[in-house]
């Protein structure tokens, strides 16, 4: 039957945002791997963060008085939170957020949602919603945790170091963040070159190899690093007093700013690459 003539065509109801949700939750735990993505990369973290730990109380006897007046706070958060362990954060939240992007366009999956949902921005907006929540959780769960272990293991030696302490709780939240914040680099990443290795490689140049290039004793180097997500983690995370001067150290607010930018800027990436370039 054809439309009457002055007639508009007949449009279906908007999907609304709550059912894209829904969707997109459906989606990302729809791949057994999912959970083992999560699971094994928590384990690694927490295993990293625990031997650390185990190692200095094993060796607590052996140390010199003067690593001991330090150990509090400074070594104790570094037990807390290992570089290394940030690092596989980084890079596990990033993959998996990439993956959430390219994963769809490599299996046509896009061509489908888009057909039923046109409204590219509102599912892209979705996907970005459920991705940083359970980022944001899996971030806490792993962050408390890992803290929580460490410092009971610790105060075995009579140096665990209480939530409550000056500066810990920052330390937490920022561990914490670091999940949601390195999952959305992944997703723009990911909407930008759309292909599974290619974004994986540069996700880890841009996240972890660049910083390692760079250092604060020099202004440029120091500023570069100061803006990038692993640069504002360690500021964020550094309790007590350094014991190593530092040339241009990065402020606190400066750090949380960049977090920010980072999540707010890779956000925007990934709905407009998502929705004006073809499938």
């Amino acid at each position: 039957m054809t439309a009457l003539a002055g007639t508009a065509p007949a449009v279906g109801p908007r999907a609304r945002f709550g059912g894209l949700l829904a969707a997109e939750w459906i989606k990302l735990w729809s791949l057994r791997s999912t959970a083992w993505a999560y699971a094994v990369g928590a384990l690694a973290m927490l295993g990293i963060n625990v031997n650390a730990s185990v190692a200095d109380y094993n060796n607590w006897p052996e140390y010199s008085q003067g690593i001991k007046e330090l150990f509090v706070p400074i070594w104790a958060m570094r037990d807390a939170f290992n570089l290394g362990a940030s690092m596989v954060m980084m890079l596990a939240a990033g993959s998996i957020g990439a993956l959430t992007i390219v994963g769809e366009y490599g299996t046509g999956q896009f061509r489908t949602t888009f057909a039923a949902v046109p409204a590219r921005r509102s599912v892209v907006a979705a996907k970005l919603s459920v991705t940083t929540a359970v980022m944001l959780v899996y971030g806490t769960v792993v962050a408390f945790t890992s803290f929580g272990v460490t410092q009971a293991i610790l105060s075995g030696r009579h140096v665990g170091m209480p939530l409550d302490y000056p500066g810990a709780l920052r330390a937490v939240t920022a561990s914490a963040l670091l999940a949601p914040v390195s999952a959305l680099v992944g997703m723009g990443l990911g909407a930008i070159v759309r292909h599974t290795a290619t974004t994986i490689v540069t996700l880890t140049g841009v996240l972890l190899l660049l910083p390692s290039l760079l250092n604060e004793q020099n202004a440029l180097s120091a500023a570069v690093e100061h803006a990038l997500p692993q640069g504002a983690w360690q500021r964020l995370t550094e309790v007590g007093d350094s014991p190593v001067p530092v040339l241009y150290p990065a402020s606190i607010t400066g750090s949380w700013i960049v977090y920010a930018a980072w999540a707010l800027v890779a956000a925007v990436v990934t709905v407009v690459a998502v929705d004006r370039r073809d499938l």
